[in-house]
């Protein structure tokens, strides 16, 4: 399995009203085909009731910590919401400084 199926179902034990999970990797440095390094999920959930932001993130963090080690996951972008504040968008990710120039 890879990592961003790992990753998902890792996510997927906040039961999750919406889950996406974007795999960014390319754009940033050092990507190859198949690198998997950076990622941006998006996670609504009946979980996060109650929770200030940083909780909410450090309940990810959590649930994906054995996929957060060196060679595994180096980045990862956080956008956690409860179901009455999810507008169906999240913000876009920055360009990277060290991204491959086309």
């Amino acid at each position: 399995m890879n990592l961003e199926q790992q990753l998902i179902e890792h996510l997927n034990t906040l039961a999750p009203t919406h889950l996406e999970v974007i795999n960014e990797s390319a754009g940033h440095g050092g990507y190859f085909p198949g690198k998997e390094s950076h990622f941006k999920v998006i996670v609504v959930s009946d979980e996060f009731q109650g929770l200030r932001l940083v909780q909410r993130h450090q309940k990810i963090y959590a649930v994906a910590a054995e996929l957060m080690s060196p060679g595994r996951i180096h980045a990862l972008a956080i956008h956690a919401y409860v179901p009455s504040e999810w507008q169906g968008q999240a913000p876009a990710s920055p360009e990277c400084a060290h991204a491959p120039k086309s």
